[in-house]
């Protein structure tokens, strides 16, 4: 029997991002006790590196706006495979999730007037962001963090979770180890919240932080829920790409939707090439018009560089591919030319952007005030996660919620810039809301000791395999080559199967990588321990986009490079089977109500 300490908890949540701490803030409130467990430190969540806006049809800007516009831009950005119940109440509740934040104490930019000032951003037809300067993630998790400590949850930073107890079909607990020390903990739940973002590791090139391993998603598959829409994984088009030490850091969206324009290395601005359709009558055709829309002209389209991001991803690529890209691989991004139309130019985008003019002098010695910067895509972000009821965010699995990146359905085949911070607080907020709920009404259950054992004796294998053999690193590096080639930006089915028959030689070396030393300050032990999920998801994601015989969103085949309607009407589950291999299905998508129907017809 394993050493280990014992927490006990209405409600366990997994994860201390805004999506975390929104749920643990909800179920306190609830009348139940909240355990929050965070990998890192507390306030040191990835939603830091959310810096655009939180996307709220406030209407504080431009009073056209509402949540219907906003719902009709999510279902078309998602390309109408999202659970439009998700987008209806995130379009809805969205507006009362921030006027909450500033009540908590988020100081927003501010209109004139003194309301929430709201920017443009990639997909949405209105300035819909409420922002702050472009370190909007920083103030969310700071509002949350100052209100939270006050509400008796209680915080276990630094510790990682391994595996989900179930007693029958339920979850009933959680297994993990302190990262400082080594030391396993126990935690007692009725009901769990996972909420641990994303899977960006699993590529080479990436936004993410070293957080994002995909725990959550392999958490919830291996407890036996299942995982929907993980062929779509988002690429931002604007990552920093020189010098090679800052590749993939994320330049925001906020400096297109500060008037920043995409160029080739001939100077020309090459989005206005190719518009998609279904956003052709919403978009600029000249550079004037563009322009006259980034300065609040409401009579003006907004311009190409503020179309999906999966789009203007592709854009870039092909102009890569053309022989027109930058000297490192990308292409140009320049704000810098907004000078020649507005008096104090330089300061105004300092005011603007201010992270941003930091981040490239401090990083790459240049001044976005004077230069363009060099950019290229970089994995950002995943659609795909854990399948969740849109009202209560209960996942299969009985007490087992799930909210934020980790969860999917609310962003279908492309999730919309800004989505992602209204996102977290809304389904944050209910998640918490239901996971006490639930807490309050379950009977108390065993924690089976055989659970705890297997547990423990898997996490100190690799100590046992020692250090004669390879290390967890080179594994991960193999892994995030690998997907960055074969599941990357454009894919093929031969690529893909390639992809599949790499990832059983991968986890054979994965089960034998071992690690030396101790178990306190360990990183090489993390690192071993992150494998399994991180091979997990990405055997998920290659599985899933095989099954899509189609180009939509996030996925695109150079195979099958258009979209079929066939494919518009399910979405792509994958779950373990009974004989633990990856099993994958088609759920077909509900019928829309009506209303909804009209809503989406009335904003095209």
């Amino acid at each position: 029997m394993p050493e280990y300490q014992t927490h006990e908890h209405d409600v366990l949540v997994i994860g201390a991002g805004g999506a975390g701490l929104r749920a643990a803030i909800e179920a306190s409130a609830g009348g139940v006790s909240v355990g929050l467990v965070c990998k890192s430190l507390l306030g040191k969540a990835h939603t830091v590196m959310a810096e655009g806006g939180i996307a709220a049809a406030l209407a504080n800007v431009d009073d056209r706006d509402n949540w219907k516009v906003h719902f009709a831009d999510t279902m078309r950005g998602g390309q109408y495979v999202n659970n439009w119940r998700m987008a209806e109440l995130h379009a809805k509740e969205a507006p009362e999730r921030v006027r909450e934040l500033e009540a908590w104490g988020a100081v927003f930019d501010r209109t004139p007037d003194g309301r929430i000032l709201q920017r443009n951003f990639g997909g949405h037809r209105y300035p819909r962001l409420a922002h702050v300067g472009d370190r909007t993630g920083l103030e969310l998790i700071r509002t949350l963090q100052d209100h939270g400590i006050h509400q008796g949850i209680d915080v276990h930073m630094e510790c990682t979770i391994v595996t989900l107890l179930k007693d029958g079909g339920r979850v009933v607990g959680a297994f993990g180890y302190e990262r400082e020390r080594g030391r396993f903990k126990l935690f007692r739940a009725k009901a769990i919240v996972l909420a641990t973002g994303g899977i960006g590791r699993a590529y080479k090139i990436t936004s993410n932080s070293w957080e994002y391993t995909g725990d959550g998603h392999t958490l919830a598959y291996d407890a036996g829920a299942e995982l929907v829409d993980m062929e779509f994984v988002q690429f931002h088009p604007t990552g920093m790409i020189w010098p090679p030490s800052v590749r993939g850091i994320l330049v925001t969206e906020a400096v297109r939707g500060e008037g920043g324009v995409l160029r080739n290395s001939e100077g020309r601005r090459f989005m206005f090439d190719e518009i998609p359709e279904n956003y052709r009558t919403q978009t600029a055709d000249n550079e004037e018009e563009g322009w006259r829309y980034t300065q609040g002209d409401k009579s003006a389209r907004r311009p190409p560089e503020l179309l999906t991001r999966d789009h203007v991803s592709r854009c870039i690529m092909r102009e890569v591919k053309a022989g027109r890209g930058s000297p490192h691989g990308g292409v140009f991004l320049d704000i810098a030319w907004i000078k020649a139309r507005i008096p104090n130019g330089a300061e105004h985008i300092k005011k603007k952007l201010p992270s941003m003019y930091h981040q490239f002098k401090q990083l790459a010695d240049l001044d976005i005030t004077q230069e363009p910067m060099e950019i290229g895509p970089t994995t950002h972000y995943i659609m795909g996660g854990v399948k969740v009821d849109a009202d209560t965010q209960m996942s299969s699995v009985p007490g087992l919620f799930a909210a934020g990146e980790c969860a999917a359905g609310i962003n279908g085949a492309n999730r919309l810039g800004g989505n992602s911070l209204s996102d977290i607080i809304v389904f944050g907020k209910r998640a918490g809301e239901f996971a006490a709920r639930f807490a309050k009404t379950a009977p108390s259950a065993a924690v089976d000791a055989r659970q705890i054992d297997e547990a423990a004796r898997t996490a100190l294998e690799p100590f046992e395999r020692g250090t004669g053999g390879e290390g967890p690193y080179q594994v991960q590096y193999a892994l995030q080559e690998m997907m960055q080639d074969l599941v990357g930006i454009v894919r093929t089915e031969s690529e893909m199967q390639r992809a599949l028959e790499g990832l059983g030689p991968l986890r054979a070396r994965a089960n034998r990588a071992g690690v030396g030393g101790h178990r306190e300050y360990n990183p090489g032990w993390h690192a071993a321990l992150d494998l399994h999920s991180l091979l997990t998801v990405s055997e998920a994601i290659a599985r899933s986009a095989i099954e899509r015989r189609e180009s939509r969103g996030g996925h695109f085949r150079d195979d099958y490079p258009n979209k079929d309607a066939s494919f518009g009407m399910f979405n792509i589950i994958v779950r373990k089977g009974r004989e633990g291999r990856m099993e994958v299905s088609r759920a077909p998508i509900p019928e829309m109500p009506d209303e909804l129907k009209r809503i989406i017809e009335e904003m095209k």
